[in-house]
């Protein structure tokens, strides 16, 4: 259990939907779109109920409905938003590898000062099973955990080091490098996730966050043990995130109700498609979240059907704002100080979670810290 002395305030995001939203996943095309409008909405909603930050994800296909589904480009999504909002902050997620390391250095720094400092970047080593083969990538897993590693290292070196700048790797080299804008002190904080071996031992050594998706309370103990002793290791302090996605409403029925309706009328190709993203990846928490269970409830409040039809993390947390509220109480009370949130569909559920959850967690947080 972690100590709640000189904890910081808690943080909550929200979620840009790049597959498109709606009241129903899985099926072939979503009921709105991924249009510039659409998110654009999404954003500004977040910003006006006073999120920290919005989380957007990385994709080479349809995440969510059919894979030829409209799909919105991560880093122009961002830009786009980052000109049309003040104050929230964007976690832009980035496969390295797929773009010049000192072409997205220089990216990266300039669109942190065109947003007043408002960018952090997620780092996503792994990928969806057969995604990367889509562009031409065919690499092994502890690969691309290298080459993270060298890619965060000279981004560093990058925005904190006047240049020229000099960096040998065995996957990219740097020699009389420059970036401009340079964000010095300031620079993007970089967010990593994981639970291999592999993954944890990247994040104590280079995470300012490690971000995981949920998963019941006992199992994210464990992790979150097994991550601080690697950050031990490397004599820094940890910083925890959690990604889950909530289902609320006035009653636990209700809610219920609300979850089984979000996947009741997935279309079977959507499933077999999500299912061939799970069978054999050599992503642990892949695995974790596709874990079966009866009724997909992995315990009293906490769902996993939205991994049918979704990839990546398909698990929420079900009830009323009371007993979501205590659900997420339960995370902070092991050490998640930062929570990514999101609900189907997003602007109406991020408007319910920001006015019935949200004050009733930090209520909660602000009695046991105090």
């Amino acid at each position: 259990m972690a100590k709640h002395n000189h904890r910081p305030e808690p943080k909550f995001d929200w979620f840009i939907p790049i597959d498109g939203d709606g009241s129903r996943a899985g099926t072939m095309r979503a009921e709105r779109p991924p249009t510039f409008d659409y998110l654009r909405q999404v954003a500004q909603t977040a910003e006006d109920n006073g999120f920290y930050s919005m989380l957007i994800p990385t994709r080479f296909a349809n995440g969510l409905f059919a894979e030829d589904a409209p799909l919105a480009e991560t880093w122009t999504t961002a830009t786009a938003l980052a000109a049309v909002t003040q104050r929230i902050r964007f976690l832009v997620a980035v496969r390295p590898g797929f773009i010049s390391l000192g072409l997205f250095a220089q990216m990266a720094a300039a669109l942190h000062q065109i947003s007043n400092g408002r960018l952090d970047i997620n780092i996503v080593p792994g990928g969806i099973q057969h995604d990367f083969e889509r562009v031409g990538e065919v690499s092994d897993h502890d690969t691309r955990y290298e080459r993270a590693e060298e890619f965060i290292a000279a981004c560093r070196l990058l925005w904190q080091e006047p240049g020229p700048v000099d960096f040998q790797g065995s996957h990219y080299r740097l020699q009389g490098a420059y970036c401009a804008p340079s964000p010095g002190d300031d620079a993007p904080k970089f967010y990593l996730g994981g639970v291999s071996p592999r993954a944890m031992d990247l994040a104590g050594r280079q995470a300012d966050v490690h971000l995981g998706w949920i998963e019941p309370l006992e199992a994210t103990a464990g992790r979150l043990q097994a991550i601080r002793e690697q950050f031990q290791k490397s004599g820094r302090t940890p910083a925890f995130g959690l990604r889950t996605h909530l289902v609320v409403r006035d009653s636990e029925e209700e809610a219920w109700k609300a979850a089984d309706e979000l996947i009741n009328h997935a279309d079977p190709a959507v499933k077999a498609q999500r299912r061939s993203a799970i069978e054999g990846t050599q992503m642990v928490g892949a695995q974790a979240q596709a874990k079966e269970a009866p009724d997909h409830r992995l315990g009293p409040h906490l769902w996993n059907g939205l991994s049918e039809v979704r990839v990546n993390c398909g698990t929420a947390i079900v009830g009323t704002p009371e007993q979501v509220a205590q659900e997420l109480l339960g995370y902070w009370e092991l050490g998640i100080d930062e929570f990514i949130l999101s609900g189907f569909p997003h602007v109406e559920e991020c408007n319910r979670v920001a006015s019935q959850v949200i004050p009733l967690l930090r209520s909660r947080i602000s009695a046991v810290a105090n």
